[in-house]
């Protein structure tokens, strides 16, 4: 069973319309595990009732989806350590795969399986600073001021603070070297090595500003929001935006920063897992990572603050609620995820040379 017709790579907008699905002899009742990072609660919460419903409707199967939440590379590390997830959607490409090569329970090529890279939403990083802006932050430089508290979690733990620091990297190596083209050419090599002692210096001073590191995405919005410590949150764009307009309305401000990055968090089907349940629960499976591209959950992830990856699906007004915002790529600037976990988070990596723990 299928949300899509085959293949999936020849997927469009207009085989999605007309997608069917045949439901089996008996109707059955299957239990999914979706095993998802921090701040995805409200998005799947809505999405599951609405997958339920129409997955009843087409197949006559009940489907019954368990949520669990973390930081990406957390919830990683427990899948990998036997979380028996049906479905991971977590926060960036890198966890997806050291599950995949850690336990051998999905393909390589995982992420060739959904359009997109198997992403259906994007975001990106923005700073969310109280109202009125008291300390004046404007772009990265402003969270290396003295006297300037950043609010972010650990990158050891939290894929957004991941993407938090390569945003920050990102920033400082388009600073120096004015075109990112130059990364890939050797005749630039110096001036490369150059502009990334400046990035390792950067980094040091923004963790020096750094006076907590929660564990996940949604742990340092409470410590922002909740607690009231710090003067800016390196944030999802959902996040920002949902605290913005739902947590706390009228005490915070979001600053849109010169440079940021594509977020692109994947989702994927763990066959070693799923299969264990046998093939109505694998259909299941399959089809609610599919239905993630309707019509009916890309304007749910409008609604939730990500941004989908068809536009057309969504609501025109919470489109308007996205700024413009300059994004590199994780590709472009660090030669892909694999690299930039090498270099930066794996033990003995940048990170661990750059941050002492307060």
């Amino acid at each position: 069973m299928s949300f899509f017709r085959k293949p999936l790579l020849a997927f469009s907008a207009s085989v999605l319309l007309a997608a069917s699905v045949a439901g089996p002899a008996q109707a059955e009742d299957i239990s999914l595990l979706n095993v998802s990072y921090d701040p995805t609660r409200e998005f799947y919460q809505e999405y599951n009732k609405e997958f339920a419903d129409w997955y009843k409707a087409e197949s006559g199967d009940s489907v019954t989806i368990e949520q669990s939440h973390g930081g990406a590379g957390k919830q990683a590390r427990s899948v990998i350590d036997g979380l028996p997830a049906d479905v991971v959607t977590l926060a960036l490409a890198y966890d997806i795969s050291a599950i995949g090569e850690r336990t051998g329970k999905l393909p390589a090529d995982w992420q060739t399986r959904l359009p997109n890279n198997s992403a259906p939403y994007s975001s990106t990083i923005v700073f969310l600073v109280r109202k009125g802006n008291p300390k004046n932050i404007q772009d990265w430089d402003d969270l290396t001021k003295p006297g300037v508290e950043v609010i972010t979690p650990n990158p050891k733990t939290s894929g957004g603070a991941r993407w938090n620091y390569l945003a920050a990297w990102s920033y400082v190596l388009k600073k120096e070297l004015g075109d990112l083209s130059k990364l890939d050419n050797p005749e630039f090599a110096d001036e490369v090595k150059a502009a990334e002692q400046k990035a390792t210096e950067y980094v040091t001073k923004l963790y020096k500003n750094v006076p907590i590191l929660d564990s996940g995405a949604r742990g340092s919005t409470t410590t922002f929001v909740k607690h009231g410590l710090g003067d800016v949150l390196l944030a999802w764009e959902n996040e920002a935006l949902l605290a913005v307009n739902k947590l706390s309305q009228g005490e915070f401000d979001i600053v849109v920063p010169s440079i940021s990055i594509l977020a692109e968090p994947p989702v994927t089907v763990v066959n070693g897992n799923v299969e264990k349940k046998g093939e109505g629960a694998v259909e299941a499976a399959e089809a609610y990572l599919e239905y993630l591209y309707s019509p009916v959950a890309q304007q749910l992830a409008a609604k939730h603050y990500y941004r989908p990856v068809f536009e057309h699906f969504a609501d025109k007004e919470d489109l308007k609620r996205f700024p413009n915002v300059t994004r590199v790529t994780v590709q472009d600037v660090f030669g892909g995820w694999q690299n930039a976990q090498k270099t930066h988070f794996n033990d003995g990596g940048v990170f661990d040379a750059i941050y002492l723990p307060q």
